[in-house]
Order: C-alpha cells, then structure tokens, then sequence
C-alpha cells in the first residue's frame, strides 16, 4: 500500500486516473474535503489526519479505516517524519538556566517516566508508544532510500577534549563526504562526534578542531566520563552550532541521522544531527539502528552497550539476517578492544570460518577504516556464496 505524506503527493494521487487504496498519515485534508468526497477511497487508511466531520462519514461508508491522533500526550502518535533537533529543543533558551527543562523533548521524557517508563501499565500509553515508534521507522526507511548508510558506535561518557572524540569527528567528516549517510545512538559522546562530523563535511578539519575545543571546557567541579549530565553540555554545543552555522546550501552534504531513545531520556539527544528518529523501545531502537547499517558499523571505545552492539551485530552477521548479507565490523582502537576491553579475540574466535570473519577489522588508523569500508562490496558477502 502506498504512503503519502504531504498534500501535493495526495493531490495528484486523488487526481489521478489509476486509484488504489493508500495510506495517508499526519495530514490537515480538511482543505480538500469537496475533492475527497467525490471520490471511492475503498479501504485506504489514514492515520492521524485531519478530516471534516462529513469526509469522516463519506470515507468510512465506504470502508476505510480511520484511525486520530490520541491527544492526551504530548508526542504525536502518528508523524510522518522524523525529529530535528529545534523540534525537540524547542523553548530551549542559553541565556536561561535550566530552560531545557521546558523543551518538547524533556516533557515527553517526564511523560515517560510517569507512566512508568517502559512497564507502563496503561493499554492507551503502550499503543501510542508503539504506533509512535511505528510512525518513526517509517520515516527513517523513507529517508535511507538508495542511501549507503554507516553507523558509528561508542561510549556517551566519551568526552569532547578527549582526543578519541575528535578521531570520531574525523572520521564521520569523511565518510559523509565520501557519500555515506551516518548514523549513530544519538547521545552524547562518541555519538556526538559522529554528527559533528557529518555536520562540518563541507569545512576544514581545523574550523571543526576549533569548534570542538570551543564547548569541550568543562567546570572544574566535573566528574570525570559524565559530560552530558554537565549543567552546561546543551549550552556549549547551542552555541558552538550557533557560531558555526552550516552553510547555506550545503544543508544535503551534511546530514546525519540520530536514533536516541527516551529510555535514556536523562541524555539529551546529539544536537548536530540534521534529523532525529526517537523511540520510546530501546530494544526497537538498538536492533534498528545496526541493521539499517548495511555498508559497515565502526565501534569507538565503550563500554556495556557498545560491547552488546558488538555482539548484536556479529549475530546479524553470524545468521546474514539482514538481506541475507554481511557487512563490515570495524573496532577502532587495538589497545582498549583487546587490553582494556578485551572483545577482540572472541570475537575474531567466533568468526573463524564465516564469511564475517573476512570483513573484520581492528585498527587505530582513520586512512585504514575509509579503505576498509570503501573496499566493501555487499553482492560478495550473500549468505550461500
């Protein structure tokens, strides 16, 4: 069934000579209402649109299904698109302490953890959650069509004077110049970085070294790894954005995809990405975000969560569940993946004699993972070769 999710799609579908029954999500149609009611819409759907009252009647006379927006949240149940940061950050002031707290995105997370986080125990809380999540992986597969998409993953606790932060940064600017789309958790860190990245892809690597020293100073009464929880980290990275704006018509050339999750809603999402999909299911969230990676994930220092995305993305690998392919694992960092975190050997154990096992890498070189990556070829690596 077709989706359409902006009027002048539905305008010309409607007109058209070959009608079929299609999905029509988050629309205002009310403008269109005579055109609508003299046409058969059979058993199309239409999700959180906006109908007069007598194109309701008109529509599901004839059997379609009509299912509104639930209005008691503060998140749009059905949305056709994904997040930007000035969505989610709206009412965010820098010149106003605490202001984040008024923000769409705080508010949700507040609705969130009131209705008891993800076991909530409300029928109506679940379901808008779920038809959320829903509306958000169907804009973030619009979004990667005929895209090669890259993720990168890495610890939040990474900080931004950190020297790994900056080779994160690097790497993305790259990449995404090289024509890869890329994408990551979405928080702070090693995640960050990877929009950073992305976001200054049409400037010079020094412009981007200067603005990530102008947010990395922190106050002098901070714990060490717990950047984000700084009263200050949105300010710097508001301000830093605010300097160095990207630059008018190159908006395409640097966009990166964020997959936060408001189970970790304490974390403010990445600013720099030019688009947001946010979950409330973590679990969605995680196992999304690395099979959308079909040309590679990049692993920067991490911890827990970086170790499970690890082992996730081996087992997608180990059993080709995505399209029946493997893709490239790439560990940056020798020392900490096989000395401080010592994931390496097993995992390069448990790819011995699988196809995986020959687009592994372990390596501390920026040059040597674009090549890796470059060098990929995804009709080579499909499952029965």
């Amino acid at each position: 069934m077709r989706e359409l999710i902006t009027i002048e799609q539905t305008i010309a579908f409607i007109e058209g000579n070959q009608f079929e029954p299609a999905a029509y999500r988050d629309l205002d149609l009310r403008s269109l209402a005579s055109l609508m009611e003299a046409k058969d819409f059979g058993a199309s759907l239409f999700l959180g649109c906006d109908l007069e009252s007598s194109t309701t009647c008109h529509l599901a006379a004839g059997g379609a299904y009509i299912i509104p927006d639930i209005k008691d949240f503060s998140f749009p149940v059905h949305r056709s698109r994904l997040y930007t940061a000035d969505e989610l950050f709206l009412g965010f002031d820098p010149d106003v302490p605490d202001s984040h707290l008024g923000t769409f995105d705080h508010r949700v997370y507040l609705e969130y953890v009131a209705a008891g986080r993800q076991f909530s125990e409300s029928i109506q809380v679940t379901l808008a959650r779920r038809l959320h999540d829903h509306s958000i992986t169907e804009a973030l597969e619009y979004m990667l069509q005929g895209r090669k998409v890259v993720a990168i993953m890495g610890g939040h606790g990474m900080e931004r004077r950190d020297p790994r932060y900056l080779e994160v940064a690097r790497l993305a600017r790259r990449l995404t110049q090289d024509g890869y789309l890329l994408v990551s958790g979405g928080g702070p860190g090693a995640m960050e970085a990877t929009h950073v990245g992305a976001f200054f892809a049409t400037r010079g690597e020094e412009e981007m070294t200067r603005a990530v020293m102008s947010m990395s100073v922190r106050p002098a009464e901070a714990k060490p790894n717990t950047e984000y929880a700084d009263a200050d980290w949105l300010e710097r990275a508001w301000r830093m954005r605010a300097e160095y704006p990207i630059p008018e018509g190159d908006e395409k050339k640097c966009e990166s995809i964020g997959i936060p999750t408001w189970t970790y809603g304490h974390e403010p999402p990445a600013l720099f990405a030019s688009h947001i999909a946010k979950y409330f299911a973590n679990s969605v969230r995680e196992d999304g975000l690395l099979t959308i990676a079909t040309h590679g994930v990049v692993f920067a220092p991490g911890s827990a969560g970086t170790i499970q995305e690890i082992f996730q993305e081996a087992c997608q690998n180990h059993y080709f569940v995505v399209e029946d392919r493997c893709s490239p694992m790439i560990l940056m960092g020798k020392e900490y993946w096989t000395v401080d975190k010592p994931v390496w050997p097993l995992l390069f154990q448990l790819a011995e004699n699988q196809m995986y096992g020959e687009l592994l890498y372990l390596t501390d070189c920026i040059e040597a993972v674009i090549r890796k990556l470059s060098s990929y070829q995804p009709d080579l690596y499909v499952k029965g070769r």
